[in-house]
């Protein structure tokens, strides 16, 4: 089966293929093996620099004028989504205002140091490129091709594309295949879960969000009337996807709106008391870390299993 054009260098996803235990790349560690708890690896490679041009795909900024007018106020905080932005990383729209900026993708990167990690909503590879300097092994899914496309083109601008498999793949298709895998096969540590939130008007339940989009003042206060519900989160209900998840790995990072009903984290907690995965029965913590950007709060992360402080022999 030959190769669209604009998918040089992807991977499709193929179930026969990811599930053969011969197949490229996943952790060489068995879930049930004694393992040191959460084993770090050191950022000492060296960064290979492939090339991979991806530029027919979109365009590249460089002038607040040539900049549509609703990307304008994303544009002008390019240099914290990528610090290497002048060098030719790439954005589709929606990259533009789902993108984790790059201070706040190394600060989960550095939570997330593990072997294998699965980044299952990668977009345009802010996360994926972060995860590739912690972590032996990154597979990044997206349903995007166009978006797979620019997140290798990014991944190779910082050296680090040779670390991160990119598959096209919807997470519930893949979920569902990786777990009816033979048990023989190598395992994911880490997943790190960043849905869809609903676009640039996320914080407003209404449909008419215009106005909330374009004004910061009134967006904020909004915010401060509202919270973001679960319920909200693509494809699936959020805590759906969360229970999906936790039968792949109970080590996961969930990136979520800075106003996400905390209760329905809190809830979430409660999962893993009824589905008895804690061995000896004493309850697993949840940690809740506040992502800033200067006196802007800009998401909350969850930590579950493994990768909560004080939590790491669950790991």
């Amino acid at each position: 089966m030959g190769k669209k054009p604009n998918l040089t260098g992807l991977s499709r996803f193929l179930p026969q293929d990811f599930l053969n235990s011969n197949a490229t790349s996943l952790s060489e560690n068995p879930h049930n093996q004694s393992r040191p708890a959460k084993k770090r690896k050191t950022d000492t490679h060296v960064p290979v620099r492939t090339k991979y041009d991806a530029t027919a795909l979109v365009p590249h900024y460089t002038t607040t004028h040539e900049v549509p007018e609703n990307l304008q106020k994303y544009f002008s905080q390019r240099k914290r989504y990528f610090s290497l932005y002048d060098q030719g990383c790439l954005l589709d729209e929606e990259g533009w205002y789902s993108v984790t900026p790059e201070n706040i993708a190394v600060q989960i990167a550095d939570r997330c140091r593990c072997d294998t990690i699965l980044d299952p909503f990668c977009g345009v590879g802010g996360n994926a490129i972060a995860f590739a300097k912690t972590c032996e092994h990154v597979i990044a899914l997206d349903i995007s091709p166009t978006r797979l496309a620019l997140a290798r083109h990014n991944a190779a601008i910082y050296g680090v594309a040779d670390r991160i498999e990119f598959i096209l793949a919807d997470y519930i298709s893949f979920a569902n295949a990786y777990l009816s895998r033979p048990h023989s096969t190598r395992n994911i540590d880490v997943v790190f879960l960043s849905p869809p939130w609903g676009g640039p008007g996320y914080i407003s339940p209404s449909e008419n969000n215009v106005t909330a989009d374009n004004n910061a003042d009134f967006q904020d206060e909004l915010e401060a009337h509202s919270q973001y519900s679960l319920s909200r989160i693509q494809p699936i209900h959020g805590a759906d996807l969360f229970r999906l998840t936790k039968r792949i790995s109970d080590n996961i990072a969930y990136f979520l709106p800075r106003n996400t009903d905390l209760n329905e984290i809190s809830a979430l907690g409660l999962l893993e008391k009824d589905e008895g995965v804690t061995p000896d029965d004493k309850p697993r913590m949840i940690e809740v870390e506040e992502e800033w950007m200067g006196s802007k709060l800009k998401a909350l992360t969850c930590y579950f299993g493994g990768l909560v402080a004080g939590q790491e022999h669950v790991f």
